[in-house]
């Protein structure tokens, strides 16, 4: 015969480990300072601006 389970409890464990989950979630993606958010958005237009930079011409070889 198995174990028994308070479904109460299970539940509540359950919603503990959900709320946990979703804490754990927004303290990565919410949880900088603003130089570490400042120093992403500066490498990321850095690499647009790069990336931009090396863009082929669109127009075609009979067009120029």
């Amino acid at each position: 015969m198995g174990e028994v389970v308070n479904f109460n409890k299970a539940k509540k464990a359950r919603a503990r480990a959900a709320e946990k989950a979703e804490a754990e979630a927004n303290r990565a993606r919410f949880g900088r300072s603003k130089a570490e958010k400042q120093r992403v958005e500066t490498e990321l237009e850095r690499a647009e601006r790069l990336l931009d930079g090396h863009e082929r011409d669109k127009r075609g070889p009979d067009e120029a």
